[in-house]
């Protein structure tokens, strides 16, 4: 199994205000889209409850400690070690409690940043260029859907070289 994270964060690690993503960009969702779709993402109860919905042509896993949540999209686990179990290509997909709890496992992470400052709520954990060495980076573009200046970047655990 490949386990890898993927997030968008502001400049100070914002991922989420009132249960929601303070921005919107196109760019990143067309981005997660093509990573994600066909694999399987992992998210918290919250996060999963923010989208409404499973997302589709990819299997979705909500972690959870409620032993009477029961999604009819979603697959359901109720511990960290569940994950280890799933097949094929994973990614940790929010919240930031799960971010937290699994940034130390992954074995990549791709990581949209912001470039600017929102309010937040809701962050994800630091992390430094010690751990990961960055395979790419690639600014996003910009046009009349994508207006805040973002950068797109693959970052891969030093120890898995």
């Amino acid at each position: 199994m490949m386990l890898s994270l993927i997030v968008c964060h502001d400049q100070n690690r914002v991922i989420g205000y009132e249960n929601k993503m303070p921005w919107h960009l196109p760019n990143d969702l067309k981005r997660v889209k093509a990573l994600t779709t066909g694999n399987t993402i992992v998210m918290g109860r919250k996060t999963y409850e923010s989208l409404g919905k499973a997302l589709p042509n990819r299997r979705n896993v909500v972690l959870t400690r409620d032993a009477s949540f029961q999604p009819v999209d979603a697959d359901v686990i109720h511990n960290l070690e569940d994950i280890a179990a799933l097949e094929g290509h994973v990614f940790i997909f929010g919240g930031q409690n799960l971010y937290e709890q699994t940034i130390d496992m992954v074995d990549d992470m791709y990581v949209t940043v912001i470039e600017q400052k929102f309010p937040g709520d809701a962050f994800f954990p630091e992390y430094t260029f010690e751990d990961f060495k960055v395979q790419s980076i690639e600014s996003g573009e910009l046009d009349d859907r994508n207006l805040i200046p973002h950068h797109f970047m693959h970052l891969v655990r030093k120890n898995n070289d």
